[in-house]
């Protein structure tokens, strides 16, 4: 019998007022602004449901970062849903620890140290470059495990979701398609927008980016 090629579905949390200002959001645990839960709302019934994209009885596993506003989006996504899923909440999919740049605007950050680029840097007092590659790095080879079971052994189910942040998703989708965590800069996640994550010609030996910021409210 022949499988669907799994899929995942990773998502942006939705605006924030940290998002929308600017300001390095990581362990602050900041809610959606009103605007941010709108926008979930208006999206969720087009995306989550019988026969839409994220259909809750295909999904194998559903990957929240511990902050308030991850779990919102999550909640917010599936309250129309008769059926939802069991969140795996972790904190292996929480956003890039910033450290003792927690809070600060980008102008701030190189007022203390010109020159910085978190992708080459990372954070002093938070996670490194290393620190976040190994860390996204594990979360992917567990979405593989799921996959393969599924694929090649037809246990489970197809798909996965993780609902995240905006540098820790940059991070996964270069690292999903075996990109060095420096080339997440080149993709710009929006809050509350959906990314899909699969495979080309049906081979789980080559991972690729299907969509970027669908449903996201372009600016």
């Amino acid at each position: 019998m022949s499988r669907p090629t799994p899929r995942i579905f990773l998502i942006r949390h939705g605006e924030t007022e940290w998002s929308l200002n600017g300001r390095h959001t990581g362990r602050t645990d900041i809610p959606l602004t009103a605007r941010g839960e709108q926008q979930i709302k208006e999206k969720a019934p087009l995306l989550v449901g019988q026969g839409r994209a994220i259909d809750p009885t295909n999904l194998a596993a559903a990957f929240i970062s511990p902050r308030i506003r991850a779990h919102k989006t999550f909640d917010l996504l599936f309250e129309h849903s008769p059926k939802i899923p069991d969140p795996l909440i972790t904190d292996q999919v929480r956003e890039w620890d910033y450290g003792d740049y927690e809070g600060l605007f980008k102008e701030e950050i190189l007022a203390k140290q010109p020159g910085w680029d978190i992708w080459r840097d990372g954070c002093p007092g938070g996670e490194s470059v290393d620190d976040m590659r190994s860390r996204v790095d594990g979360v992917i080879a567990k979405v593989r495990e799921y996959h393969q079971q599924f694929f090649e052994e037809g246990k489970g189910a197809r798909d996965v979701l993780i609902v995240a942040h905006g540098h820790f998703n940059r991070v996964f989708i270069s690292r999903w398609i075996n990109l060095d965590l420096a080339l997440g800069t080149l993709f710009n996640v929006e809050p509350g927008g959906v990314s899909v994550l699969s495979y080309n010609h049906r081979s789980l030996d080559e991972p690729a980016l299907n969509a970027l910021n669908l449903y996201a409210d372009l600016k």
